[in-house]
């Protein structure tokens, strides 16, 4: 794969994370316990062995940042490619309406100082644990000017996603933005395969016509044109676009075979590395079915719940069906039920937070309750 450099696109990404994204990217939004969602498309380019990968940025970046760093996590704090995080220029901020085009035609020499040939694009809010050489593999055999993978899913997270047809050859003919009618069960995952050199003079000819987003002007307008095949992806995928599917996608990994299949199947999930103490349980501690990581104490009562790093849960609260994120704290005798708290938040004594599965309650970060 050393002629192949993967781009994670952040420009212009669905934003219907409500309180998760007031001070955020959603590409760094807490998932699963210790991760962020950026993680899954990251560690799946490294696991298919591309090195050469970069985050373009468009806002509320700090976190994200701080969570990739170097890309040491990665293996890609590297002398030769590496991790290249690609935020906007002023220009670039003044013009935050601009589509995705805009902003690789602002970072072009990125793609010239490159010798690969082949670029990967994708998103982060499509979490899946994938092979990508196999669909650089396909896209190379069947001679495409571009591959988009897909899924065939029916379920409601799906609702709000573009829609593909495919002929018996497996080239697409249709290809439908959001909200369209299309009654097929094919998704596209926003994960597309083409050479660098395609990518570049669509750029450049898109920009020049006054279109500047990749997806809807770029290859939806040149459907017809270009050779553009799909690649049926058979694993695990959570699209995470709003509230609802973040709660049911998160409550989802305590399913052992989901969890075994979206974080060890093909490869491992990597992620920031913090070194903390293992998780304290009292001897009232009372755990059922749950997702706990390092450094919390647990002294009540947690069920099917996802708690982050450095949780506190004090004696007589009771948590069920929640997603509680870093350094949360839970006081005596609190009960919460369907409850996602943002990182920091703190839940005083004798608190009772009851939510609804399909619309959970949320604590923005930092929020005493």
């Amino acid at each position: 794969m050393k002629d192949v450099m993967g781009v994670i696109n952040l420009i212009n990404e669905p934003d219907d994370l409500e309180e998760l994204t007031y001070h955020r990217a959603v590409a760094s939004v807490p998932f699963g316990g210790r991760y962020r969602l950026i993680d899954f498309m990251l560690s799946s380019m490294v696991n298919s062995g591309i090195r050469n990968v970069a985050l373009f940025a468009h806002a509320k970046y700090r976190s994200l940042m701080d969570h990739v760093g170097s890309g040491k996590s990665w293996d890609l704090a590297r002398k030769r490619n590496g991790l290249f995080f690609l935020p906007p220029s002023i220009e670039e901020v003044q013009e935050s309406l601009k589509g995705d085009l805009f902003h690789f035609h602002k970072n072009k020499d990125y793609f010239l100082r490159s010798s690969s040939d082949y670029v990967v694009l994708a998103r982060s809010h499509m979490v899946c644990n994938i092979d990508l050489a196999e669909v650089v593999a396909y896209h190379k055999e069947s001679k495409a000017d571009i591959t988009l993978v897909y899924k065939e899913d029916k379920t409601q997270d799906t609702a709000r996603c573009r829609r593909v047809q495919t002929n018996a050859e497996g080239r697409i003919t249709v290809l439908q933005d959001h909200f369209g009618r299309s009654d097929s069960d094919k998704v596209s995952m926003e994960i597309y395969v083409l050479k660098k050199d395609l990518l570049l003079d669509l750029v450049e000819t898109s920009l020049a016509q006054g279109y500047d987003h990749f997806v809807r002007n770029a290859l939806m307008r040149n459907l017809d044109r270009l050779n553009v095949y799909g690649y049926p992806f058979k694993g695990y995928l959570a699209v995470v676009n709003s509230i609802p599917a973040y709660f049911r996608h998160s409550l989802n990994l305590l399913d052992p075979e989901v969890y075994q299949q979206l974080f060890f199947q093909p490869a491992p999930i990597l992620t920031k590395v913090k070194d903390e103490p293992p998780t304290k349980y009292t001897s009232r501690a009372r755990v059922r079915n749950s997702l706990i990581a390092n450094g919390c104490v647990i002294d009540g009562s947690v069920e099917n719940c996802i708690l982050f790093r450095g949780v506190k849960v004090n004696a007589g609260a009771q948590l069920k069906n929640c997603i509680i994120l870093q350094n949360g704290l839970v006081m005596e005798r609190s009960v919460l039920q369907n409850v996602i708290l943002d990182k920091d938040v703190r839940i005083t004594n004798d608190t009772t937070l009851i939510g609804d599965p399909k619309a959970p309650y949320i604590a923005e970060k930092s929020k005493i309750i």
